[in-house]
This record gives structure tokens, sequence and C-alpha cells, in this order.
């Protein structure tokens, strides 16, 4: 079991998670990212990255290889040799918590929550393959991350940073998270 100190992040699509990966790196975090996995998939199976293809490959990965097939996949993408902090974006399961806590001695889960208005505009402003076509695209998308276990992983967070307040607050939130977290032994 390694003693690094691992971050997972959990929050609905939209809620801010990329922000808190991007501040990690800053602060000298190692970034996971768990849809970089489902992604390659996705075009390994050769499919477009579709929001509807991705969706369809995360449920099909889990299904084919046990709930915890993506983080078992991060976990051996993570090499032993540094003592780099990790963050881990994209928890969607308390199994894959579970997962993490096997390989990882320090762990601690970070929910993002921002509201599903808020969240769909921040996702049509996105210049990415998976953006919601519809209102109903949207929610089809949250029901099947929640359908998964995420808004278990969001309820059972040891911290939760609300991100409708503006940019400058929730920036300021997260480092101040992330700093305290780097800085504990």
């Amino acid at each position: 079991m390694q003693r690094r100190k691992v971050i997972g992040s959990a929050g609905m699509p939209g809620a801010g998670k990329a922000t808190v990966l991007k501040i990690g790196r800053k602060l000298g975090y190692r970034a996971v990212v768990m849809g970089d996995v489902i992604r390659e998939e996705t075009v390994k199976r050769g499919l477009h990255p579709t929001a509807k293809n991705l969706g369809k490959v995360m449920l099909r990965i889990r299904k084919e290889e046990g709930s915890t097939a993506v983080a078992k996949r991060c976990c051996d993408a993570i090499s032993e040799n540094t003592e780099q902090p990790i963050i881990i974006d994209g928890l969607r399961s308390l199994s894959e918590v579970q997962e993490f806590k096997k390989h990882f001695l320090k762990v601690k889960v970070l929910a993002i929550h921002a509201s599903p208005k808020t969240r769909f505009q921040r996702l049509l402003k996105r210049n990415r393959s998976d953006v919601p076509f519809s209102w109903e695209d949207f929610l089809d998308r949250d029901l099947r991350e929640l359908h998964l276990g995420l808004g278990n992983v969001i309820a059972l967070a040891d911290v939760l940073i609300l991100n409708e307040t503006g940019k400058m607050a929730f920036r300021r939130n997260v480092t101040r998270f992330l700093e305290r977290e780097k800085n504990i032994r």
C-alpha cells in the first residue's frame, strides 16, 4: 500500500472538477483523470467520443470488468516511485473509492457541487465532443452518472465545495483545501 496523499474528486458533469485538476497541477499534484480511461477505450473500440458513445463505453467497461474497472486501470497507471500527491478526477461510485483505499493509505474525497442550470450552461460553453445537444441529453447524462452511484460519493465525501458563487471564490476555496491537504502528513 502506498503512503501517498490522494484526493479523489467527484461532481456532476460541469460542476468544476477540471478547475480542481488545474489548480492541483499548479500546486504540484499529479493528475489522474478517470474519464481519460473511458475516452481512450472509446477510441480503441473504434467509436467517435460523443457523449452517447462515452456513456455506453463507460457502462460497458463496468459491466464487462466490474464496478471498479476504471479505478483499477488508474491504479495500474500510477507509478510507485514518487511521493508526489495525486488528484484522481472523476470518482463515480463508492466501490471506486474503496478500490483506491486498497492501494493508497491516505485517500480523501472532495465533492464539487453546482446546480443543474449552472452546469448545463458551463457544458454548452465547453469545446468538447461530449457537449449535450439539449436539456434532455444533459438530464440523460446526469441520470446515467447517478445510476453508477455518483450521488452516494458526493453525499459521503469528506469535503464539499460549492461552485455557484463565482470563479474567484471557488478557486480560492479549492486552493486553500488542496494546500492544506498537501501539507498534512
